[in-house]
């Protein structure tokens, strides 16, 4: 999930953000849309589905892309403009079940992969170390894009999927078309993940500690414990999502690749100084470690009930994007936007496309 040194000067998170523009002007939004006006032009809005609408995205398809087999689905014309959706940790590509038909209908060609370790992407030697460095995961994704001849794409994503779009809207710009992150800028720094952070923070990280010993890493590593606890997660960080069974078990076949627990545990014990990632991926590291900014059009989405927000309506992180920009803060949503809010989060890819 997100990176805690972001909300590191926040106290008592949990409470969601305050739905206040940077100019003072109220910016709520609900998971309806209403349409969006960039450059002087009226977007129609997307349709309001209800959550769960749809059940699935289709047959997947694979590609050979860097060091993976990637996996993915694929929604709308051959040869429309291109999104690419992001999903986080622990989620998988059903995040976007609503979402993707949202814009195919648009026109758009909306791709949806596996990121490493989940669902049925694979990777292509048993020698490779299952490491997930920010870096790794980004790589993969461009990668992932040369495989399929993509020069240009809006990225849009959440959680580890937001981290992952802002690395490469950062290092390769010329990649990204234009940049929804949900949470704003969550370009990891090691170095200051080193410090305490206020308590409420802290708190809310309680698995990175708990992945972090030996107790959290067999608990990862057993298929049963490990999709308990991410069910736990998601009531946990979407106070309000009411999903169910069928939905939950979905996404966590997901969670049965043989390299998740790898990946996952890689994932959180690096970010905060326990392991040490492979030397391929130092010079990415140390050019993120300065935390660049973002000059692509973006757009930003902060969920008012995900305890991971920050207070402020992304005043603590509006520094780093210095391009076209606009931001919104969504009503009675949790971390999951775009399975909880999937025409908000289908209306700001549009919007994002347009700035």
């Amino acid at each position: 999930m997100f990176n805690r040194r972001t909300f590191g000067k926040t106290v008592g998170l949990g409470t969601g953000a305050a739905a206040v523009s940077l100019s003072g002007l109220p910016t709520n939004v609900s998971a309806a849309t209403t349409p969006a006006r960039t450059h002087g032009t009226t977007v129609p809005a997307v349709p309001a589905v209800t959550p769960a609408t749809h059940t699935g995205l289709g047959a997947l398809k694979h590609v050979r892309a860097g060091l993976l087999e990637m996996a993915y689905a694929e929604a709308g014309p051959a040869h429309g403009p291109v999104v690419i959706c992001l999903h986080g940790w622990p989620y998988d590509i059903h995040s976007f079940v609503d979402v993707a038909p949202l814009l195919a209908d648009r026109g758009y060609r909306v791709l949806v992969p596996y990121l490493r370790g989940h669902g049925d992407t694979r990777f292509l030697s048993r020698h490779t170390p299952r490491t997930a460095e920010q870096s790794a995961v980004a790589l993969d994704i461009v990668a992932f894009m040369d495989a399929l001849k993509i020069d240009k794409a809006v990225l849009a994503g959440f959680d580890w999927g937001s981290r992952t779009a802002d690395i490469i809207a950062a290092l390769w710009p010329e990649r990204v078309k234009a940049l929804v992150s949900t949470g704003g800028y969550l370009i990891t720094d090691r170095k200051a993940q080193l410090e305490p952070a206020a308590p409420g923070v802290e708190h809310n990280w309680w698995y990175q500690w708990y992945f972090a010993g030996d107790r959290g890493k067999k608990a990862m590593e057993n298929v049963t414990e490990r999709i308990a606890l991410c069910r736990y997660v998601w009531t946990l960080v979407s106070p309000n999502w009411a999903f169910d069974d069928t939905t939950y078990q979905r996404t966590a076949e997901a969670f049965t690749n043989p390299d998740y627990a790898a990946v996952v545990l890689f994932n959180y014990r690096w970010r905060i100084g326990l392991v040490e990632g492979e030397r391929r991926y130092d010079r990415y590291e140390r050019q993120l470690s300065a935390q660049p900014s973002i000059g692509v059009p973006t757009l930003t989405l902060d969920a008012a009930l995900d305890p991971f927000t920050p207070p402020g309506d992304g005043s603590a992180y509006r520094h780093h994007f210095t391009g076209r920009y606009d931001h919104r803060t969504l009503a009675d949503v949790g971390h999951n936007v775009p399975q909880e809010a999937p025409s908000a989060f289908a209306q700001a890819i549009v919007d994002a496309d347009r700035l």
